[in-house]
Formats: structure tokens, sequence, C-alpha cells
């Protein structure tokens, strides 16, 4: 069961993986609808995930391909190296 409020921490590491997916999405060149299409999700739910509103799910994470990047970017600030 989840907590309920979610500690400061959890929000904080949404913010930052949304801002990466947001960061590597616009260095693509792709649109919210273009990253929507290739990994089959609307481009709401894109900008739900890049303004920490809703999380991915591991499937969903996928778009690290989408976006030419390797998972372990999403997650460190040092590209997952």
């Amino acid at each position: 069961m989840p907590l309920d409020p979610m500690p400061d921490w959890v929000l904080t590491r949404r913010r930052e993986i949304g801002a990466r997916i947001r960061t590597a999405r616009l260095h693509a060149g792709l649109t919210q609808v273009q990253l929507g299409e290739r990994v089959g999700r609307d481009h709401r739910t894109i900008h739900r995930w890049e303004y920490a509103q809703r999380i991915p799910n591991l499937e969903d994470l996928l778009l690290a391909d989408a976006l030419g990047l390797r998972l372990a970017a999403l997650f460190s600030d040092d590209g997952g190296e």
C-alpha cells in the first residue's frame, strides 16, 4: 500500500526524471505528440510524465529507446555511466 502523502524525496525524483524526459525529447527534436506516437501513449500522458503528475510504468520506460538514450540516463545525473 503506497504511503499517503508520499515522502518529499519521491516527488523530487519524479520531477528530475520528468525533466530528463523533457530535455531528451527536445534534444531529439520531438513534440509530445511525436514522442507519444513512438511509444504508444497519448501526448497528455507524455505531458504528465514530464511535469511529475504521473509516473511511467516499467514498460513505458522503453521510451528511452525512442529518445536514443540508455534507460539509466533517465535516472542518473551522469547519463547512466
